[in-house]
């Protein structure tokens, strides 16, 4: 269970939310091939053929550096690799230095990550009458729009998270989670037309403000753009149909997911955030900033000061219990959600890099920890036997295999699938 003190289920209803004004990794050097991976991918030679897309602001650059290797079949007898997923939604950059800071991070760990960008931080807010949110006045937005020099360091960042190797993903637009306006009110029409729009301020951030001193992003969104996180979690099973007939591969925002291996919705990976051990509670919290916050503070950004080595330490080890339940048991995937923000002092993002510091010595330590996009373990996922997979989720949260891996799977060869992977 997850709660506010005593109440259950709180800490669900407000995972995702808290934005003030911008939400919120790396590898740069190229990481060598794990257990059940193909040779690395080979590092892009220079080449000075840059395609541009559109009007610019996108463009095509070649095929994406620093990619694992080709990811391969487990076999029967196999352990798991641990996949770990760092996200980060909003990807805004607000002078705070909290995107390069975790992309330096990420770069000196080897980890790549995913960025959930919303697309109006590409806006300027001269041009925010383009926005025209379903159900909302045209040009609202609940976090509002970044200054016109953020928005050409959000610019510069997400070029360089790219090319090291990151993910970027989608958190749509204006973040609207209360009220008649609500996003978990949308229909599927209205899904697509706010990523329809979300893309637009990507592709075209240069029409819209006539930049010429920016370099052009070196991917194209179309087909970058693979997943997203809805606003506060909510809405979902509306956007599972557009997103399915968009040709996305997942979604990760459903509420209160248990660290078990995942499956699909409507033919979409359905990868959410986990509940996770809150030490010294009673119960468990979501695996996002916003979640400590909620149970710490009471959703107060600026709580008394005294309170935050001992909060600073207990969401650093719920990120770490969390991860150590999964890798010692049934290597469930672990997903790890944070926003680009200094509430409390900063604590939760000083907890963030420790919890990724302690993940990359388990790595250093020999064992098989892939810190990966969503994208990344999607490609890892789309090529496992059925069979291999359905064994997998019989593992329950904290559960390890039965006599061990080897004979936990061994018998896997030739094995009829349960067809658990796609459930309606």
């Amino acid at each position: 269970m997850l709660g506010l003190g005593a109440g259950a289920a709180a800490a669900v209803s407000l995972a995702g939310c808290g934005h003030t004004g911008s939400d919120g990794s790396t590898p740069s050097g190229g990481s060598r091939p794990g257990a059940g991976e193909g040779p690395a991918s080979p590092k892009p030679k220079p080449t000075a053929t840059v395609r541009p897309i559109g009007d610019g602001s996108t463009s095509f650059t070649g095929k994406q550096p620093h990619q694992p290797g080709r990811p391969v079949p487990l076999e029967p007898g196999q352990t798991p690799p641990q996949f770990v997923v760092f996200s980060w939604d909003g990807a805004g950059e607000v002078g705070n230095g909290l995107f390069p800071r975790f992309l330096d991070l990420a770069k000196q760990y080897g980890a790549s990550m995913t960025f959930f960008l919303s697309g109006i931080y590409l806006l300027p807010e001269s041009k925010k009458r383009l926005y025209d949110p379903p159900n909302n006045p045209r040009g609202a937005s609940d976090i509002g729009y970044l200054t016109d020099a953020h928005i050409k360091d959000t610019l510069r960042n997400l070029r360089r998270a790219w090319l090291e190797g990151h993910e970027i993903g989608t958190h749509f637009n204006g973040h609207f989670c209360a009220g008649s306006g609500s996003v978990g009110t949308w229909t599927p029409k209205q899904w697509r037309d706010e990523i329809e729009q979300a893309k637009s301020f990507v592709k075209e951030w240069r029409t819209n403000s006539g930049w010429t001193d920016v370099e052009s992003l070196p991917f194209d969104y179309d087909k970058e753009l693979a997943g997203g996180r809805t606003p506060c979690l909510l809405g979902q099973d509306q956007l599972l149909p557009t997103a399915r007939e968009l040709g996305w591969r997942y979604d990760a925002s459903s509420p209160g997911g248990r660290q078990v291996w995942p499956s699909k919705k409507q033919g979409i990976w359905d990868l959410p955030l986990q509940q996770i051990p809150f030490p010294g509670r009673s119960f468990e919290v979501l695996s996002m900033d916003y979640n400590m916050l909620a149970n710490q503070s009471l959703n107060s950004t600026n709580a008394p000061a005294h309170n935050y080595p001992g909060w600073r330490q207990q969401s650093a080890q719920a990120y770490i219990s969390g991860f150590q339940r999964a890798y010692e048991t049934n290597r469930a995937p672990f997903f790890v959600g944070n926003h680009f923000e200094q509430w409390n002092g900063g604590i939760y993002m000083d907890a963030v890099e420790e919890a990724l510091k302690h993940i990359a010595r388990a790595k250093e330590k020999g064992g098989d920890v892939r810190i990966v996009s969503f994208r990344q373990f999607c490609d890892w996922l789309d090529v496992q036997k059925p069979e291999m997979l359905d064994r997998l989720r019989t593992l329950d949260v904290g559960q390890e295999p039965s006599g061990g891996w080897q004979a936990f799977t061994r018998d896997l060869a030739g094995a009829p699938s349960t067809g658990a992977a796609d459930p309606a």
